[in-house]
């Protein structure tokens, strides 16, 4: 199937040749009734110009009857324009003018022509069909006939100049019209075939493909841009769930390889009934790991996908952060240690109460599990700072932190870097605190700790 036929094809072809088509259908219209109505004034300018040559032709009657009369006419006769003059008597015969014949019956009539008439001038060689002209018919005493008439060559040809400049005009439009078209009509094929193309290759499984963009900013464009973005989201969200399959796969292979072991142990080699008992709790505590690691892995994929079935209310952070700090006053005496909360602002934001606390948590309890216990002792603080647009609220620690070029990689799922090996846990915290601040348009950001060794955490959320 060639190009043009796939234009023909298209919704915008049937609508262009509609438009096309209501643009003849103007055009002709625009030429029929600008010459008819150039013809009529024409019309009425030529009767007007009529009349008073009557009427000036009737003053030398009235002065000097008929012998004036046939004298006026036969000057008149002489001079060149467009005036025709034609006097007979009673029985038809030219007794003045400067006609020698026309059309049968028109000196039958008074009054205007209705149609215009030919004509034959007196003395020229040419037929009788040459000339077209339009008079005004006189009754005169004893018979006679007055016909004043005017040719009718310059209004015709004023009125085909009209009719051909308009057609000429609209037709130069009308192509030029049909080539914009086709040019446009193309080069709208062309960007089709362009976008048809790159989603053709990824659908066949190229999801790192994009539809192409000139840089124009026209409705494909926005189109292709807004294609694009949805693209790399599903991208995003289809990376994640492989990384998800990868760790579930690599990550939760030891945990349950354990459970499994340890279940193992508790049927071939426990005798008394503490024992029994004592492999139960084990492999209870295990299976409780599990499900927490889970339910946290459940949550990051309904949190970063963009769906959440939680409310938002408009809330100070002040109490989530006094509620939560309070809970952990007593983990951190027990580990010889200090948690501070200072410097709160009660700035509302939008936000969710159980996602920010539960975050707030993860990272309090993180930072008094790294922290550096030895030298004064653990020293955990969290802070709030507002600035112009956003709300931070830092956690500190005087732990040993995380380098610089691990920090990115440290926010993913289930990593978990040397140091970190020796504590329990799934490596889901600040995985599940990034997707948390995503979904409240914020960011999470890992920095060195101002006052010294350790790490600072700030969770960014911005001012509504």
């Amino acid at each position: 199937m060639n190009s043009f036929s796939i234009i023909t094809r298209t919704t915008a072809f049937r609508l262009s040749a509609l438009y096309l088509l209501l643009f003849l259908v103007g055009s002709v219209a625009i030429v029929l009734y600008m010459t008819n109505l150039s013809a009529s004034l024409l019309y009425g300018q030529t009767q007007q110009a009529l009349s008073e040559e009557v009427a000036s032709i009737g003053k030398s009657y009235s002065r000097g009857g008929v012998p004036a009369l046939v004298r006026s006419i036969d000057y008149r006769s002489r001079q060149p324009g467009a005036y025709l003059y034609l006097l007979t008597d009673h029985s038809g015969r030219v007794l003045a003018g400067n006609i020698e014949a026309t059309e049968p019956g028109v000196l039958d009539h008074d009054e205007f022509t209705t149609e215009p008439f030919s004509y034959k001038r007196l003395g020229e060689q040419q037929e009788i069909t040459e000339h077209k002209a339009i008079a005004v018919i006189i009754s005169l005493p004893n018979g006679m006939r007055l016909m004043v008439g005017r040719d009718l060559n310059e209004p015709e040809h004023f009125r085909a100049v009209i009719k051909r400049s308009l057609t000429i005009a609209l037709s130069i439009m009308g192509i030029g019209a049909l080539l914009i078209w086709l040019f446009v009509g193309r080069r709208a094929l062309k960007r089709i075939n362009g976008l048809t193309i790159a989603s053709t290759r990824i659908m066949q499984g190229d999801l790192n493909g994009r539809l192409p963009v000139n840089g124009s900013g026209d409705e494909f464009d926005r189109l292709a841009l807004n294609l694009n973005a949805m693209l790399s989201r599903i991208q995003e969200l289809n990376d994640g769930m492989k990384a998800v399959s990868d760790n579930i796969a690599h990550d939760l292979k030891t945990p349950l390889t354990r459970l499994r072991n340890r279940a193992d142990e508790a049927l071939t080699g426990a005798r008394s009934e503490d024992e029994f008992k004592n492999a139960l709790l084990s492999i209870i505590d295990e299976s409780d790991q599990l499900i927490r690691t889970f339910s946290a892995i459940l949550m990051i994929s309904r949190l970063e996908s963009g769906y959440s079935a939680e409310s938002f209310e408009l809330l100070s952070v002040a109490p989530i952060l006094q509620d939560v700090v309070e809970m952990y006053e007593p983990v951190a005496e027990d580990a010889g240690g200090e948690l501070k909360l200072e410097h709160l602002d009660e700035t509302p934001l939008r936000i969710n109460r159980e996602l920010v606390g539960q975050v707030v948590s993860n990272l309090i309890d993180n930072a008094i599990k790294y922290a550096n216990s030895d030298n004064g002792g653990m020293k955990v603080s969290v802070s709030m700072l507002k600035t112009d647009s956003n709300l931070d609220v830092i956690i500190d620690d005087n732990g040993s932190g995380i380098p610089a070029e691990a920090r990115e990689y440290a926010t993913e799922r289930f990593v978990r870097l040397e140091k970190s090996r020796s504590q329990p846990g799934s490596g889901l915290g600040l995985s599940l605190a990034k997707a948390v601040m995503k979904l409240h348009g914020g960011k999470i950001m890992l920095q060195d700790n101002p006052a010294g060794n350790g790490l600072r955490v700030v969770l960014e959320f911005p001012l509504p």
